[in-house]
């Protein structure tokens, strides 16, 4: 695997988890949602996004409402359900966790590594 077959791993393992975040500030439109994921970096394609977000719907952690636009149809806007805020939160609290102790463990490799080659015999 390359690194940017990697990189999208990554990105894809904490998209719902994102997607989630978005919703809860209120009511959001999924283009709104594409346009905030891609200045955070995450790209994502709304063919990736609608059936992510129907999954959501169907896990009961969401739920949209339909809104008259000026501007042509109605659009939908997405809204978090109770339960949907319950398991953001539990997402959050693991997502604050993972990220503790990914950083413990980079930063411990790399004061083993400065210990390690501080111990390595004067080549002159």
């Amino acid at each position: 695997m390359n690194i940017e077959n990697a990189q999208v791993q990554m990105r894809k393992g904490i998209l719902e988890f994102c997607i989630l975040h978005i919703i809860s500030r209120g009511e959001v439109y999924a283009s709104d949602m594409l346009d905030e994921l891609t200045s955070a970096h995450i790209m994502v394609v709304e063919g990736t996004l609608y059936p992510l977000l129907t999954r959501l719907k169907n896990s009961g952690w969401l739920d949209y409402k339909w809104v008259e636009s000026s501007s042509g149809p109605p659009r939908k806007y997405y809204v978090l359900t109770d339960e949907g805020k319950v398991f953001l939160d539990a997402m959050q609290a693991t997502w604050f966790e993972l990220a503790d102790s990914v950083q413990t463990v980079i930063k411990r490799t790399e004061e083993l590594s400065k210990t390690a080659s501080g111990n390595l015999p004067d080549p002159n």
